[in-house]
């Protein structure tokens, strides 16, 4: 079973013969889809990136960040640190996949800042804590678009699940 499913039917009808159907979840979904923010170039980009994530989790709500790359997971962590020296990131890709569960494990808790490539960490649930679902739950940044949707409808995936708050937004 999967949330993304039902736009590759055709796919799974054609090439596996396999029947797709369309189960609505069992808990009422909480997500806000925050506007999509637009900036002239990268650097622009990672400081909007930056500033929004810092503004969250110093009123400690989650944040994960889902990039395209190793390279621009890397690049942004090292950003964000040379805004705010102090802030502690967890950076989650295939370098580092051994401690996957760990961070995974912790991306939920109060003012956490997770920055990861999109693939990594999925199929898994961020467990959230009272205090973070009364702050209105995990915060997803998209910030680079994949050239397939349903990678980003996954990362997307990675908040308000279980019928938990979140949100996510788009740079």
């Amino acid at each position: 079973m999967t949330g993304t499913a039902n736009e590759a039917r055709g796919e799974f009808s054609s090439v596996y013969r396999l029947v797709t159907l369309r189960i609505p979840t069992h808990r009422l979904l909480q997500r806000q889809i925050w506007p999509m923010v637009l900036c002239r170039d990268e650097l622009d980009k990672f400081d909007a990136i930056a500033h929004s994530a810092l503004k969250l989790i110093a009123g400690g709500r989650p944040v994960l960040v889902g990039m395209r790359s190793v390279r621009s997971s890397e690049a942004l962590a090292h950003h964000v640190l040379s805004i705010r020296p102090d802030t502690q990131i967890s950076v989650l890709h295939a370098v580092n996949h051994g401690q996957e569960a760990e961070i995974v494990a912790r991306a939920g808790n109060a003012g956490a800042l997770t920055i990861a490539t999109n693939m990594a960490g999925r199929g898994t649930d961020i467990a959230l804590d009272d205090a973070v679902r009364n702050l209105g739950g995990l915060h997803v940044i998209i910030g680079e678009s994949n050239d397939y949707g349903r990678i980003d409808r996954q990362l997307i995936g990675r908040c308000a699940r279980q019928g938990d708050p979140g949100s996510v937004q788009r740079f």
